[in-house]
């Protein structure tokens, strides 16, 4: 009995018919020498606390609710493992002025997208943190890597092929969010790049349940092997490998 996938609800007959008479979904397997990728797992798209999303985003436009404390022990799980194997760790988050100036973009699509900078954050939330923090309970350790970025891909306009090419990997293992916005866009941009990329479900997540299942159907397709948590870990077990790694915290 084939396994059902998050998914499979969402497809009609004619799809799942197209996808395997075209063979799309094989198993690409994941690469010798990986990195775990952890993409903006941070209070912006979290907010302060598990709560329904429409009352998370009465403070932090742009949060998941509780879809993200879901996917957060999945992380952390991930997290230690490659802390335990000696597997670089690679976190992305955004970055923006205080004046907004560099939003960019970012304007065009939300009307609320002025809360974003810190003059702008509503009263309502119950601290001050920057949203673009990484979440407390899977904070970097010295040794990890941290990259801001400004767009949704994780490669655009930033250094992570450089750090790859200096850490020797060559495949990722990918979570954060979200799947359909900059988890998708920087999949798409490790695949141009000719790298494996294994994505850890349950590590993922978004502010819509339909595009997080519809995007990793596709990614799952074309782009990338969705495996479990579990699935990952036990394939993170596997390496044997030797890295490049940073000695000491960043500036």
């Amino acid at each position: 009995m084939t396994q059902e996938r998050i998914w499979d609800k969402f497809l009609t007959e004619r799809d799942k018919e197209v996808f395997s008479a075209s063979g799309y979904g094989a198993t690409a397997g994941g690469g010798e020498k990986p990195a775990l990728l952890i993409i903006n797992v941070n209070y912006a798209l979290c907010g302060e606390r598990s709560e329904p999303i429409l009352d998370s985003i009465e403070k932090w436009r742009t949060s998941c609710g509780e879809e993200a404390w879901k996917a957060l022990p999945h992380i952390r799980k991930l997290i230690d493992k490659c802390h335990d194997k000696n597997i670089p760790i690679i976190y992305t988050t955004g970055s923006v002025r205080d004046d907004g100036w560099d939003k960019g973009a970012w304007h065009f699509k939300s009307s609320r997208g002025d809360e974003d900078i810190p003059s702008g954050a509503p009263d309502a939330r119950d601290t001050n943190r920057d949203g673009n923090d990484i979440m407390d309970e899977i904070a970097p350790a010295p040794q990890d890597i941290v990259i801001r970025k400004h767009k949704p891909s994780a490669f655009y306009g930033t250094p992570l092929t450089a750090f790859l090419n200096d850490l020797g990997a060559d495949s990722l293992v990918v979570t954060g969010t979200t799947t359909s916005g900059c988890v998708r866009a920087s999949v798409l941009d490790g695949f141009s790049e000719n790298l494996r990329i294994t994505i850890a479900e349950e590590a993922c997540f978004d502010r819509s349940q339909a595009s997080h299942a519809i995007n990793l159907c596709d990614m799952h397709a074309k782009y990338a092997d969705v495996v479990s948590t579990q699935e990952a870990l036990d394939y993170i077990d596997t390496i044997d490998a030797e890295y490049n790694l940073p000695t000491g915290a960043a500036l």
